[in-house]
């Protein structure tokens, strides 16, 4: 099988997962901070969202330069975090409609001005950058909801939560 669907199955899935988890956060909860050095609930929410649209803003060009193409999402509310998500699963998909083998195959760089973070091919992009980065920080936001007496729903099976239903 192509990458192309492969990968667009797993955004989608990640997509997915990430709103069940946003649908069980309030407004309120946006400014929980649990450490000094932490980020808000709000701030991680925002990041892990914009991950999803690194899909798009991210791989679709050579070279991603956090001084010049990093804009951090200050987005205040809950429904709209949901809804730039899933702008980001629409736009994924049309964007990556358009790659082809040699398209995924291709350098990629990730920078900071003048220093190299990252060079490697845009499906490695796509799995280390891109995924593992969102999924360990959607990890976090369950330590941030557990922290807060939220129940959490199942992401790759049923929840502690959801199992004492």
């Amino acid at each position: 099988m192509e990458l192309t669907p492969l990968n667009m199955i797993e955004i989608d899935r990640e997509i997915t997962n990430t709103k069940r988890l946003l649908e069980k956060i309030e407004d309120q909860h946006l400014t929980y901070k649990p450490h000094p050095k932490s980020m808000t609930l709000g701030e991680l929410a925002n990041h892990i969202v914009e991950l999803h649209g690194w899909v798009v803003e991210g791989i679709t060009k050579e070279v991603y330069d956090f001084h010049k193409d990093y804009q951090p999402s200050k987005i205040d509310n809950v429904a709209q975090l949901i809804t730039k998500l899933e702008s980001f699963r629409e736009e994924s998909k049309l964007v990556l409609e358009k790659f082809s083998a040699s398209d995924w195959d291709a350098d990629w760089k990730l920078m900071a001005g003048e220093h190299l973070i990252a060079q490697m091919p845009k499906v490695a992009s796509f799995r280390f950058i891109i995924q593992n980065h969102l999924i360990h920080h959607r990890g976090q936001l369950t330590v941030y909801m557990r922290l807060l007496d939220i129940p959490l729903p199942g992401i790759y099976g049923p929840s502690a939560d959801e199992k004492s239903s």
